[in-house]
């Protein structure tokens, strides 16, 4: 069956929704629009962003002219990026999903510091201290013993202790909820590779964040003064079982030179990990000259358990070398240039992220849906007259 309508309603229909169109395109076309270039000889326009190459397998690096040589690692993932623009200056595999260890504590810690101030006192109680995996590293936190919030926090920082995440997760809401708001900050800081089955880095099925994610949690903690602080010390006193204390030290051996590891000059703290199923993973910040860098390396599969110190030294060095003389091939910041879209660079096994609203293409989008919409109405509205005027005669 054929629907046929007068030609002179049909008209009447096509300019509506014509003129709905014309009303919302506007908009849409002056967001479109692209900078007109300026004189001749005069300044020139800033160039656009280039597609991120983050997605992509592999080293991926853009250099300019009298760029150093990318230092060749055996990371399993590991990305050099500006803690201050979030530029990434170099990555490999930045996006491969795997376990992070006690990397994943930084996340912890950017999710709980700012509702635990550091003053606080609490007595630890039996329960605080359940559910600790076997082979954990610890601090020493005992049951029934009062002790400050401050100092819970360098256990956490300095020796990667899981006591002391255990009872920082029972005082702000308890374990399942603790992961499930650090989830939420991972997504807030636009690190989508990260998923938390336990808030202190200790493997869990299903547990994975990738180097790009952890460089946003290191340059993000970076900005918060508490965290800043705690990352970057090197030693502590730890209130003991019966009243005393004893010293604890920091084991990222980069900012300490323990054990044979030469320390990094400038170098601001941040993280180390380790589990027999994640290895050896870190997050290192150095500063020099006014620039800091944050490197993240995963998993050094050469060169035995300080391989993954001086593959962050290699990259670090690298970074400070290449400043200026190579192109940024993505960003750490939230909202940042997007993979190009295809096979190519985004893999299947890694989801594509959703268009922000505030992404190019999205106003346009949205103008022309609204156009379509009142088109649809118009049409509607002028049908419903038709058979008004029809039923009339």
């Amino acid at each position: 069956m054929t629907i046929g309508f007068p030609s002179r309603a049909a008209r009447s229909t096509c300019v509506l929704c014509a003129a709905g169109l014309l009303t919302l395109m506007p908009a849409a076309a002056a967001r479109a629009e692209l900078p007109a270039p300026g004189p001749p000889g005069g300044p020139r326009a800033a160039a656009a962003p280039q597609p991120s190459l983050l997605y992509r397998s592999g080293t991926q690096v853009r250099p300019r002219r009298g760029a150093p040589e990318v230092p060749d690692v055996s990371a399993l993932s590991w990305v050099v990026a500006d803690a201050g623009s979030g530029d990434v200056l170099a990555a490999h595999d930045a996006h491969r999903r795997l376990p992070p260890a006690s990397t994943l504590k930084t996340l912890f810690a950017l999710t709980v510091l700012p509702v635990l101030p550091g003053g606080i006192r609490h007595e630890v109680s039996a329960d605080e201290l359940s559910g600790i995996g076997p082979g954990s590293s610890l601090v020493g936190v005992v049951e029934g013993r009062t002790y400050r919030v401050s100092d819970l926090w360098n256990g956490v920082f300095l020796n990667s202790g899981n006591d002391a995440v255990h009872v920082l997760a029972s005082l702000t809401g308890g374990w399942s909820a603790t992961a499930a708001r650090m989830q939420a900050e991972a997504r807030a800081l636009g690190a989508h590779d990260t998923y938390v089955r336990s808030p202190d880095g200790y493997d869990a099925p299903g547990q994975v964040s990738s180097a790009y994610d952890l460089a946003v949690f290191g340059r993000a903690g970076l900005r918060n003064p508490d965290f800043a602080r705690y990352c970057a010390k090197v030693d502590a006193m730890f209130p003991g079982r019966s009243g005393d204390s004893y010293g604890i030290v920091n084991t990222n051996r980069l900012l300490t030179g323990e054990d044979g590891v030469k320390p990094y000059p400038g170098l601001v703290g941040i993280k180390n990990g380790y589990t027999s199923n994640a290895g050896n993973t870190l997050i290192a910040a150095a500063r020099r000259a006014g620039l800091t860098l944050v490197v993240t390396v995963m998993n050094p599969q050469e060169g035995g358990g300080h391989a993954v110190y001086e593959e962050a030294r290699s990259l670090l060095d690298w970074g400070f070398g290449a400043a200026g003389h190579v192109d940024p091939v993505g960003s750490l910041a939230p909202g940042g240039v997007r993979p190009l879209p295809g096979p190519e660079a985004v893999p299947s096994a890694v989801p594509a992220a959703r268009p922000s609203p505030d992404a190019p293409g999205w106003h346009q989008a949205g103008a022309i849906a609204g156009a379509a919409v009142l088109g649809a109405g118009v049409m509607a509205l002028a049908l419903r007259l038709r058979a008004f005027r029809t039923k009339g005669m």
